[in-house]
């Protein structure tokens, strides 16, 4: 008989997990209370874009997937992982109902010796502040009667270049008995793990990671800035700076930084850090950076249409809305905040982006505009924000009067391209 798992959220984070115990020969319930994305999986459609239609039909083919939003189905389990949303709330504070909801969800049908991992990202001391005492108040023994471990999520959507199981898996326990457990079920289907001290560790090790992409994305879109007003393309810049073999990473500038998790992580430890009375300098200017860059990208916008004296009832093609390259996903995007403040500058503005066919701002929808030569030259500029590899570059090139790129979409340097 297969060992049987659940995995409680089926967004970007837990489908993929889920998939990955499947194909090591679990038998997986997933667990969600959004009934569309469960009538979609039953349907066999996916709705992430690293993960086909193809094998969702091969999910529900095999008979040892299935999708429920029964919490009792944890009692047949040996372990629960949860994968929920831990937004912010609108002050910017940690917003963790999603995951308390889930942990609530759970606890009526816990049973002896199961195994609880959190992978949602959250600050440093959830675990043990939160989740150990909830089970305490239920007369639970932690180590001794259920376990509980943290294991921060890696996954990078759209990057095909690292498959889940080959992604160091970091893993903490709230005991050494919890740990134990963790790294006995994760180490069958994650090829590396890397064993921390405490959760506590775990948990700051995620934010970490992303606090340190954050910090070096905001500074290069500044550096993006004094390169500019310097008269110095940043590309090359970054291009040349990058041959140096060890000290330097290379970063990319873009209209600011999108997702779930490189905006969100760094305001969690900054919350945290700010009620132990501890000061967060780096965090809070790469954040004012961050905030402003789609207005210094409007500003641009803007500079460059009145040199070519385009000023009255100007239309603007954006290319990409996604938050990053290659996949669906609206949360956070930069690219979002730009045609907002496109919209309210009075331009009329359309986007094309095939994963995204439609989106609602300012209680108005937009829909995907195919691509052709007719249509480009429709429009007074195109502003190519998120760079989707499927996108014909080469047709924009020919057939767009003026192009803005802020993503380096064009290293050649042509008389109507303007580059970040």
């Amino acid at each position: 008989m297969k060992r049987k798992i659940v995995v409680v959220g089926l967004g970007y984070v837990g489908l993929p997990l889920a998939l990955l115990f499947h194909q090591k020969d679990y038998h997986v319930i997933g667990i969600d209370v959004d009934d569309d994305k469960l009538v979609k999986l039953r349907e066999g459609r996916s709705y992430i874009s690293d993960i086909s239609d193809d094998q969702i039909g091969w999910l529900n083919a095999s008979g040892s997937f299935e999708y429920t939003g029964d919490f009792s189905r944890v009692s047949e389990s040996e372990a629960i992982i949860i994968c929920v949303p831990t937004p912010l709330s609108e002050s910017s504070d940690p917003d963790l109902s999603y995951l308390k909801g889930a942990m609530q969800s759970i606890l009526p049908h816990l049973r002896p010796q199961q195994l609880i991992v959190v992978e949602s990202s959250t600050y440093p001391g959830t675990t043990e502040e939160e989740f150990v005492p909830l089970l305490e108040q239920h007369q639970y023994t932690v180590g001794e009667d259920v376990f509980v471990g943290y294991s921060p999520e890696r996954i990078d959507p759209g990057n095909l270049m690292y498959s889940l199981e080959n992604i160091a898996k970091v893993v903490s326990g709230a005991t050494t008995g919890c740990l134990e457990r963790i790294v006995g079920l994760y180490q069958t289907v994650f090829r590396t793990i890397v064993p921390v001290s405490s959760t506590k560790a775990a948990e700051m090790t995620k934010l970490l990671e992303n606090t340190y992409r954050f910090i070096n994305i905001s500074f290069i879109n500044e550096i993006g800035r004094l390169c500019e007003g310097m008269g110095i393309d940043v590309w090359e810049v970054i291009e040349a700076a990058a041959t140096k073999p060890y000290g330097f990473t290379s970063y990319d500038p873009g209209p600011g930084i999108g997702g779930h998790c490189i905006p969100v992580d760094p305001l969690y430890l900054k919350w945290k850090a700010n009620l132990e009375g501890l000061e967060t300098p780096f965090i809070d200017l790469a954040k004012s950076i961050n905030d402003s860059q789609p207005v210094y990208v409007m500003g641009r916008i803007k500079q460059l249409l009145a040199e070519c004296n385009r000023n009255d009832r100007v239309r603007i093609l954006q290319i990409g809305l996604a938050y990053k390259a290659n996949i669906a996903d609206l949360r956070e995007s930069p690219s979002i905040s730009l045609f907002q403040l496109m919209v309210a500058e009075g331009y009329e503005v359309d986007y094309h982006d095939p994963f995204i066919p439609s989106f609602t701002a300012g209680g108005h929808e937009y829909h995907h505009v195919p691509l052709s030569e007719e249509v480009l030259n429709e429009y007074d500029c195109v502003v190519i924000s998120t760079a989707h590899q499927s996108v014909d570059y080469e047709m924009i090139l020919r057939a767009a009067p003026l192009i803005f790129d802020t993503r380096n979409c064009y290293e050649l340097a042509y008389s109507h391209v303007a580059k970040l």
